[in-house]
């Protein structure tokens, strides 16, 4: 599972936790991320994040 870095906020994605705040389980891949789904930090796109590992 990667991790992903906003390049606003620098708020870490971590696939292998989801995003449980927006109902998004543990396991999700980022590229199975709705497209309509932001940063939950700073409110940045899809497009914002880089992925680290």
């Amino acid at each position: 599972m990667r991790q992903w870095e906003c390049s606003v906020c620098d708020y870490i994605y971590k696939e292998s936790e989801g995003d449980p705040d927006n109902r998004i389980p543990p396991g999700t891949r980022f590229e199975d991320l709705p497209e309509d789904w932001v940063c939950p930090d700073c409110g940045a796109p899809k497009s914002a994040f880089s992925v680290l590992s």
